[in-house]
């Protein structure tokens, strides 16, 4: 069954928005009368019919609304500042997704190399992750955040800050994750990790300083660690 990304849905029709349309006629060469699966990337598949078929608008009747079960516990939101090569943050986000993540901001740290996001570039990739790996919730993606504005940002949850700097109470990940899950946020560094005042700030703001292991990762490999661990830890 074809799966189409289309947030605007009614009770009884949805319309594909237009680059969605051009893969359904162009690609997938589908035709009036031909059965697809539609996502709100709310939470919800919609089982529907095509009704018109053209490159610029298709429109689809629902038949039936199916809503997709939570696949981890909690609310997971990381915020992870850009590498140089953004090849990798592409790279990142798609994994996050196909795993699992509720939302995801590219941080502005004192050590950033990278001060620019192209956030059309990443939504097209989260959408086709969410796709390709068959779940019904895109996660919420925000501009690049100075690390300031973020950590002072109001948050009632787990507040989390990963970094290398030498402290003896750095806590695994595993001894502050609750099974339970509640709503997560982990702060994830520039390649030269953050500066002291950052880290400063964000325990002054209730961040839990923590340690994702022995051997120093890279700046994607730290965050898709982070999200697996998660998941793991907070699996239904």
């Amino acid at each position: 069954m074809h799966l189409f990304y289309t947030p605007d849905i009614h009770s009884e029709e949805a319309v594909l928005p237009e680059e969605e349309a051009r893969h359904c006629v162009r690609v997938m060469r589908l035709k009036v009368g031909d059965e697809v699966m539609l996502t709100d990337g709310q939470g919800s598949f919609y089982d529907a019919t095509l009704t018109i078929v053209s490159p610029k608008q298709c429109v689809a009747s629902i038949r039936e609304r199916l809503p997709q079960l939570p696949q981890w516990r909690g609310n997971l939101h990381i915020a992870v500042a850009p590498t140089k090569n953004f090849d990798r943050m592409e790279w990142l986000a798609e994994k996050l997704t196909e795993i699992g993540i509720d939302a995801l901001t590219f941080l502005l740290c004192r050590h950033s190399e990278r001060k620019t996001v192209n956030d059309g570039r990443i939504e097209k990739l989260v959408v086709a992750a969410m796709k390709q790996s068959l779940k019904a919730r895109l996660p919420e993606l925000h501009t690049l955040t100075s690390f300031e504005t973020f950590v002072t940002q109001p948050f009632t949850g787990l507040k989390l800050i990963a970094h290398c700097n030498d402290a003896d109470d750095k806590l695994r990940l595993a001894e502050v994750i609750r099974p339970e899950g509640i709503p997560t946020r982990i702060l994830i560094g520039p390649e030269g990790d953050f500066a002291p005042e950052e880290v400063a700030l964000a325990l002054t703001n209730g961040y839990t300083p923590i340690t994702l292991g022995e051997t120093r990762l890279r700046t994607e490999t730290a965050a898709l660690t982070a999200g697996i661990a998660y998941h793991i830890l907070t699996r239904p």
